[in-house]
C-alpha cells in the first residue's frame, strides 16, 4: 500500500527509464491516464495502452529513447505538490519549466493539462509535476 499514487507513477517511470526498460506497467487511475496522455502528446513517451482488469486497470507505457545514444527522452520527472504540502498556482504565476523547454502538469478545474494550456485558458490549479 502506498500513500501517494502519483509519486509512485513518476517513480516507476523514472526507474524504468534509468534501467533502459522498453515498457513499464503502472496501476491505472483517471489522473494517471490523463498524465500519460499528456506525456504522449508532448512527445516524452512512444506509446501507451490502457488495459482493463477486474480492479483498477493497468497502464502500459512504452518509453522513448534517442536511437543512437540511448538517452531517455525524460531526463527528469519530479513531483512538486505532495500530500503533505500542496502547491497551487494561478494562471499569472504558472511556473515555466526550463524556460519553456519542459512542461509542468497541472490539475485544474478544466482537467489535467500542461502549464502552457493553463496559461492559454487562464486557469490555475495544483502543480503536480515537472517533466523535462
Amino acid at each position: 500500500m502506498y500513500t501517494d499514487p502519483i509519486a509512485d507513477y513518476l517513480t516507476r517511470i523514472r526507474n524504468a527509464s534509468a534501467a533502459k526498460k522498453k515498457i513499464v506497467e503502472i496501476p491505472g487511475s483517471n489522473i494517471k491516464r490523463a498524465m500519460t496522455q499528456i506525456l504522449f502528446d508532448q512527445g516524452y513517451i512512444t506509446d501507451f495502452k490502457f488495459e482493463e482488469d477486474d480492479k483498477q486497470g493497468v497502464i502500459k507505457i512504452a518509453l522513448k529513447y534517442n536511437q543512437s545514444t540511448k538517452v531517455p527522452a525524460i531526463t527528469k520527472i519530479e513531483r512538486i505538490s505532495k500530500p503533505g504540502l500542496r502547491k497551487y498556482s494561478n494562471a499569472d504565476e504558472m511556473p515555466r519549466v526550463m524556460n519553456g523547454l519542459g512542461i509542468a502538469i497541472v490539475s485544474t478545474s478544466k482537467g489535467v493539462i500542461t502549464d502552457k494550456e493553463a496559461r492559454k485558458e487562464n486557469v490555475g490549479g495544483e502543480v503536480l509535476c515537472y517533466v523535462y
